[in-house]
């Protein structure tokens, strides 16, 4: 695996197929969470389903890790190797000119995108590790839309959710077309760009929504 991911293209080609990975992810994740809007009921028992189901706790879900490690080491990877080729190829680089501002600062918004994973599984992942695997409490099949709406009463934490969305969205702006190009797809092209505008504001746009609709929701009680 050492010797293949050496290549320039290895390391491009990978990273794609974690960025499709997680792509994949994001809607379905998306998918989840959005009935909270609409159905307590359907809610819970998505959630019930992802939360027992063997293929999703113990194939899934640590494979889904292993591709949120993956993705942003080897970007960090892949920015040190570019900044280090431009120092040598080039004694003046406009970054400003060659490349978009969402592309220069991909380093930037993964970093803080992954900031803020980190803090979603120590809120959602670790706490559902102690209720099963550790304490084994009872299994509440109605108890995941109340957990959902505690995470979001406080308004700094909403904050923080939308603005790691925000950032998301300019991440994928970039990153959803750079995927499909270090995979050869350029036949697409204009259709991938297309798609990749839609995903890149709709997704992280219903995450945001859900995040709000929650914390104002329970403003009245």
């Amino acid at each position: 695996m050492s010797g293949f991911l050496s290549s320039s293209i290895a390391r491009k080609v990978a990273m794609a197929l974690s960025a499709l990975f997680l792509i994949i992810f994001l809607l379905i994740h998306l998918t989840v969470n959005i009935t909270s809007l609409f159905s307590k009921d359907v809610f819970n028992e998505l959630s019930h389903f992802m939360g027992t189901n063997f293929l999703v706790q113990f194939l899934m879900q640590p494979i889904l890790i292993f591709g949120v490690v993956f993705h942003f080491v080897m970007g960090f990877v892949l920015e040190l190797k570019n900044r280090g080729s431009r120092s040598v190829k080039y004694v003046k680089y406009n970054g400003a000119a060659n490349a978009t501002w969402m592309s220069r600062n991909m380093v930037i918004s993964g970093g803080v995108i992954l900031a803020f994973i980190v803090i979603h599984f120590l809120d959602f992942w670790i706490p559902e590790i102690n209720h099963k695997y550790i304490e084994f409490l009872p299994e509440d099949p109605t108890r995941y839309f109340a957990e959902l709406q505690h995470k979001f009463t406080n308004p700094l934490r909403v904050g923080a959710y939308v603005i790691a969305f925000v950032l998301l969205a300019l991440h994928l702006l970039h990153g959803f077309q750079s995927a499909f190009q270090s995979l050869g797809i350029n036949r697409y092209a204009k259709c991938v760009k297309t798609l990749g505008k839609i995903y890149a504001i709709v997704i992280p746009l219903g995450f945001i929504i859900i995040a709000l609709f929650h914390y104002f929701s329970q403003l009245n009680h």
